[in-house]
């Protein structure tokens, strides 16, 4: 019989984070946040992001880009972009699976 790990979690509601929160989420510095944020590349039009509260979607993003940063040595830029591009593909499986075309 396989044996099945179970993960367990706390939903964080949304514009709960602030600056510092997501910066040690990600393990960056507060800068590594605000560059992004001022280049348009993270948290964008966010109506929290002026008061420096973020979502769970501007933690995920973070994380994914700071990998991308990371692992593959990408410009800031480019991480920006792959994101966009995992997370329009994550929302078009959603769509098919809820429309009963894509079995996963």
């Amino acid at each position: 019989m396989a044996q099945q790990r179970i993960v367990s979690g706390e939903l964080i509601d949304e514009a709960n984070l602030t600056l510092e929160d997501l910066a040690r989420a990600c393990s960056v510095e507060t800068d590594w946040v605000v560059e992004r944020i001022e280049s348009g590349l993270l948290a964008d039009n966010s109506p929290y992001v002026a008061s420096w509260r973020f979502t769970s979607h501007d933690l995920t993003r973070a994380r994914r880009m700071c990998r991308l940063e990371r692992d593959f040595e990408a410009a800031p830029e480019l991480a920006a972009l792959a994101t966009d591009l995992i997370e329009e593909n994550q929302r078009l499986k959603g769509r098919l699976r809820a429309a009963g075309l894509l079995d996963e």
